[in-house]
Protein backbone atom coordinates (compact mmCIF):
# COMPACT_ATOMS: atom_id res chain seq x y z
CA UNK A 1 0.00 0.00 0.00
CA UNK A 2 2.79 2.40 1.03
CA UNK A 3 4.24 2.16 -2.50
CA UNK A 4 0.91 2.70 -4.09
CA UNK A 5 0.10 6.18 -1.79
CA UNK A 6 4.04 6.89 -3.03
CA UNK A 7 2.86 6.61 -6.99
CA UNK A 8 0.43 8.77 -6.41
CA UNK A 9 2.09 11.72 -4.94
CA UNK A 10 4.80 11.43 -7.22
CA UNK A 11 2.01 11.83 -10.00
CA UNK A 12 0.19 14.76 -8.02
CA UNK A 13 3.87 16.48 -8.23
CA UNK A 14 4.61 15.65 -11.46
CA UNK A 15 1.18 17.17 -12.41
CA UNK A 16 1.94 20.48 -10.51
CA UNK A 17 5.01 20.73 -11.70
CA UNK A 18 3.49 20.94 -15.64
CA UNK A 19 0.67 22.97 -14.53
CA UNK A 20 3.32 25.30 -13.13
CA UNK A 21 5.46 25.23 -15.83
CA UNK A 22 3.09 25.98 -18.34
CA UNK A 23 1.36 28.96 -16.15
CA UNK A 24 5.06 30.42 -16.33
CA UNK A 25 5.33 29.58 -20.26
CA UNK A 26 2.20 31.79 -21.13
CA UNK A 27 2.76 34.54 -18.77
CA UNK A 28 6.67 34.61 -20.40
CA UNK A 29 4.81 34.60 -23.85
CA UNK A 30 2.70 37.08 -23.19
CA UNK A 31 5.12 39.16 -21.55
CA UNK A 32 7.27 38.89 -25.11
CA UNK A 33 4.75 39.65 -27.26
CA UNK A 34 3.46 42.59 -25.17
CA UNK A 35 -0.05 43.49 -24.45
CA UNK A 36 -3.07 41.64 -26.06
CA UNK A 37 -5.61 43.15 -28.93
CA UNK A 38 -8.14 45.09 -27.25
CA UNK A 39 -4.90 46.55 -24.37
CA UNK A 40 -2.61 47.43 -27.31
CA UNK A 41 -5.79 49.31 -28.96
CA UNK A 42 -6.73 51.69 -26.21
CA UNK A 43 -2.93 52.11 -25.35
CA UNK A 44 -2.32 53.22 -28.66
CA UNK A 45 -5.58 55.25 -29.19
CA UNK A 46 -7.12 53.07 -32.01
CA UNK A 47 -10.55 53.68 -29.59
CA UNK A 48 -10.08 57.31 -30.38
CA UNK A 49 -11.61 56.74 -34.10
CA UNK A 50 -13.09 52.98 -33.61
CA UNK A 51 -15.50 51.12 -31.54
CA UNK A 52 -16.12 47.56 -31.84
CA UNK A 53 -19.79 47.77 -32.06
CA UNK A 54 -20.73 51.26 -33.89
CA UNK A 55 -19.17 53.72 -36.13
CA UNK A 56 -18.19 57.30 -35.88
CA UNK A 57 -14.83 58.84 -36.82
CA UNK A 58 -13.85 55.04 -38.20
CA UNK A 59 -15.85 52.02 -39.02
CA UNK A 60 -16.76 50.03 -36.38
CA UNK A 61 -14.24 46.89 -35.84
CA UNK A 62 -17.12 44.10 -35.86
CA UNK A 63 -17.94 45.48 -39.33
CA UNK A 64 -14.48 45.27 -40.48
CA UNK A 65 -14.14 41.56 -39.25
CA UNK A 66 -17.21 41.10 -41.04
CA UNK A 67 -16.09 42.51 -43.91
CA UNK A 68 -12.58 40.64 -44.42
CA UNK A 69 -14.16 37.51 -42.63
CA UNK A 70 -13.16 34.29 -44.60
CA UNK A 71 -10.95 36.09 -47.19
CA UNK A 72 -7.50 34.26 -46.89
CA UNK A 73 -4.85 37.41 -46.85
CA UNK A 74 -6.74 39.11 -44.27
CA UNK A 75 -4.92 39.45 -41.62
CA UNK A 76 -1.80 40.46 -44.16
CA UNK A 77 -3.89 43.01 -45.59
CA UNK A 78 -5.38 44.13 -41.91
CA UNK A 79 -2.00 44.75 -40.31
CA UNK A 80 -0.82 46.81 -43.72
CA UNK A 81 -3.33 48.95 -43.22
CA UNK A 82 -3.18 49.54 -39.91
CA UNK A 83 0.76 50.36 -40.56
CA UNK A 84 0.21 52.25 -43.83
CA UNK A 85 -3.30 53.93 -42.77
CA UNK A 86 -5.42 54.11 -45.72
CA UNK A 87 -8.07 56.12 -47.54
CA UNK A 88 -11.77 55.95 -49.52
CA UNK A 89 -12.28 51.97 -48.06
CA UNK A 90 -15.02 53.06 -45.90
CA UNK A 91 -15.78 57.11 -46.60
CA UNK A 92 -13.89 60.02 -46.45
CA UNK A 93 -11.99 59.98 -43.72
CA UNK A 94 -8.61 58.59 -44.19
CA UNK A 95 -6.64 56.21 -41.18
CA UNK A 96 -3.58 57.91 -40.97
CA UNK A 97 -0.31 55.42 -40.76
CA UNK A 98 0.13 54.46 -37.27
CA UNK A 99 4.15 54.54 -37.70
CA UNK A 100 4.18 54.10 -34.07
CA UNK A 101 3.15 50.34 -34.23
CA UNK A 102 5.56 47.64 -34.64
CA UNK A 103 4.18 45.07 -37.75
CA UNK A 104 3.99 42.36 -34.65
CA UNK A 105 1.52 45.32 -33.07
CA UNK A 106 -0.07 45.42 -36.04
CA UNK A 107 -0.77 42.10 -36.55
CA UNK A 108 -1.99 41.44 -33.42
CA UNK A 109 -4.46 44.23 -33.48
CA UNK A 110 -5.46 42.34 -36.95
CA UNK A 111 -5.90 39.06 -35.45
CA UNK A 112 -7.70 40.13 -32.59
CA UNK A 113 -9.72 42.45 -34.97
CA UNK A 114 -10.48 39.20 -36.98
CA UNK A 115 -11.95 37.44 -34.13
CA UNK A 116 -14.50 40.20 -33.90
CA UNK A 117 -16.75 39.12 -36.33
Amino acid sequence: MKVKSQAKNKTATQAATLALALALATTSAHAQNGPSGPALAQQQNCMSCHSVTRSFMGPALRAVAAKYAGKPDAQNYLTHKILEGSSGVWGSVPMPANTQLTPSQAATLANWILTLK
